[in-house]
C-alpha cells in the first residue's frame, strides 16, 4: 500500500527523578550529601532515509514515544538518558505541526530534524548544593518531555513526471523504459499509486514517475488523482501525455488545456515548469498530424508515441534526459531545511477562575522539587521564581495579597510583603 500522508501523535520521554541521599559519617549526623541526577528523557527526530518508500507504517501505528530517562541513586550515580526516537521517512517528506507550520523539510537522505524534546531530568541533591543549602534535603523531579501531533507529506522526488488521463498509456511507458512495474489494465484509474522508475539514456539517467490520472477538477478533489497532485510539485520537469486512442471521450487538445488548467490550479508554479507534449498510442490514430497539433497547442514539438510497439520512445527518453539536464543547470538544487522555530517567554500570567495562573517550562521547571512542604525546599522556590521576575508580572498583571497563584498543580497563596511568597505550600 502507497501511503503519502498521515497524521502522527508523537512523545518525547519524561526525565528521570534526582534522589535525595546521604553519605553518613561519625560526627556528622546530617552526613554528606551523595543523591545522583535523573537522567533527561529521549528526543523525537525525524530523518530521511532512502530504504523507506512510503509512511505506511505511521498509517498501521500512529502513536509513538521516546524512551524515558532512569532515576538518580546513591553514590552519586545519575540516572541513564532516555533512548531517541528516530523515526525514518522517504526524502522529499515535509513534516507539518498541529498548527499546519511547516517545521521541516527532508529532501536528501540523512537529514534530520527535532521534533520533541526530552523532559530534563531532575537534579539530585549533590547538584544542588550552595553556600545557603551545604546539605539539601530535597530534589528535582523529572520533567515530562513534550507531546503534539504532526502531519507527515510525502512528495516523489522525480527529475520528471507523466501526468494525463486515467488510461493515457502512463503505466505502460513507463514499463517500457525502467524496471517499475505497474499494474496496467484497460480500465480507467488502473494506477492508484504513483510509480517511480529510473531510465538509462546513454551516459545519463534519469527518475521518471508515473502520477495516477488526471480529470477535470482534480485539483478542487474530483476523481482519484487530486491525492497525487502534490507528487508533480518536485518533478523538474512535467511530460503531458495525451491519449490518441479513438475511445478518449476528449480530444487531445482539451486533454492538454484540462491537464495545464489542474496544474496550473494545484500551484501556480507549475504553470511555468518545462514541458514535453506527448501524444501517446499514436499508432490507433495515425490519421492526427503532429505538426498540426503542436501548432495548435502553441508548443514547440509534439513527440508521437506507442508504449506497445515502442515507436518513438527512444527518442522521447532523449529529450526528456536533454530537457532534465538543461534544467537541472538553470537551477538551483533543491535543498531541505528545518525550521528554528523562536524560544517562547519563559513564562505566562493569566487570570483564569479566579485563580491567578503561570504557565511555562521555566516557571513549572523553577517548582520542580520532590518536597515542597520542606521550608528549605519552598525557600529555593521562592527564590528562583523571584530571580524569573514572577513576582513583578503578578504584580502588574494586577495581583493582591491573599490571591491564589496557581503553576502546574501547585497552588500557593500571593503575599507581596517583604517576603512575597507565604511559606504555605499545597500540593493539589
Amino acid at each position: 500500500m502507497f501511503v503519502d500522508l498521515v497524521t502522527v501523535h508523537l512523545r518525547a520521554g519524561n526525565g528521570g527523578a534526582g534522589v535525595v541521599a546521604f553519605r553518613r559519617q561519625k560526627g556528622k549526623p546530617k552526613g554528606r550529601p551523595e543523591g545522583g541526577s535523573g537522567g533527561d528523557g529521549g528526543d523525537v527526530v525525524v530523518e530521511a532515509d532512502d530504504s523507506v518508500a512510503t509512511l505506511l507504517r505511521y498509517r498501521r501505528n500512529p502513536h509513538h514515544r521516546a524512551g524515558d530517562g532512569t532515576h538518580g541513586e546513591g553514590d552519586v550515580r545519575h540516572g541513564r538518558r532516555g533512548e531517541d526516537l528516530v523515526l525514518p521517512v522517504p526524502p522529499g517528506t515535509i513534516v507539518r505541526d498541529a498548527a499546519g507550520t511547516v517545521v521541516a523539510d527532508l529532501v536528501e537522505p540523512g537529514q534530520r530534524a527535532r521534533l520533541l524534546a526530552g523532559g530534563r531530568g531532575g537534579s539530585g541533591n549533590v547538584a544542588l548544593q550552595s553556600r545557603s543549602h551545604r546539605a539539601p534535603g530535597f530534589s528535582e523531579q523529572g520533567e515530562y518531555g513534550e507531546e503534539d501531533d504532526f502531519t507527515f507529506e510525502m512528495k516523489l522526488l522525480a527529475d520528471a513526471a507523466l501526468v494525463g488521463f486515467p488510461n493515457a498509456g502512463k503505466s505502460t511507458l513507463i514499463a517500457s523504459v525502467s524496471a517499475a512495474r505497474p499494474k496496467i489494465a484497460d480500465y480507467p484509474f488502473t494506477t492508484l499509486q504513483p510509480n517511480l522508475g529510473v531510465v538509462s539514456v546513454g551516459d545519463a539517467e534519469f527518475v521518471l514517475a508515473d502520477i495516477p490520472g488526471l480529470i477535470e477538477g482534480a485539483a478542487e478533489g474530483r476523481g482519484l488523482g487530486h491525492e497525487f497532485l502534490r507528487h508533480v510539485e518536485r518533478a523538474m520537469v512535467l511530460v503531458f501525455l495525451l491519449d490518441a486512442s479513438p475511445l478518449q471521450t476528449e480530444s487531445p487538445e482539451d486533454q492538454y488545456r484540462i491537464l495545464a488548467a489542474e496544474l496550473a490550479a494545484h500551484s501556480a508554479a507549475l504553470a511555468e515548469r518545462p514541458r514535453l507534449v506527448v501524444l501517446a498510442k499514436a499508432d490507433l490514430n495515425p490519421e492526427i498530424d503532429l505538426t498540426e497539433l503542436a501548432r495548435t497547442l502553441d508548443v514547440e514539438r509534439v513527440f508521437g508515441v506507442s508504449g506497445a510497439t515502442g515507436e518513438g520512445v527512444d527518442e522521447l527518453m532523449y529529450a526528456i534526459a536533454v530537457l532534465v539536464a538543461d534544467t537541472s543547470a538553470r537551477i538551483p538544487e533543491r535543498d531541505g531545511y528545518v525550521l528554528h522555530r523562536p524560544v517562547g517567554a519563559p513564562f505566562e500570567v493569566r487570570r483564569s477562575g479566579g485563580v491567578w495562573e503561570v504557565s511555562g517550562r521555566t516557571a513549572l521547571r523553577a517548582v520542580n522539587l520532590d518536597d515542597l512542604t520542606k521550608p528549605e525546599a519552598a525557600d529555593v522556590v521562592a527564590g528562583r521564581l523571584g530571580a524569573l521576575g514572577v513576582d513583578d508580572a503578578l504584580a502588574a498583571a494586577g495581583a493582591v495579597a491573599g490571591d491564589d497563584v496557581r503553576i502546574g498543580e501547585l497552588v500557593f497563596t500571593y503575599e507581596p510583603d517583604d517576603d512575597p511568597w507565604d511559606d504555605e505550600w499545597e500540593d493539589e
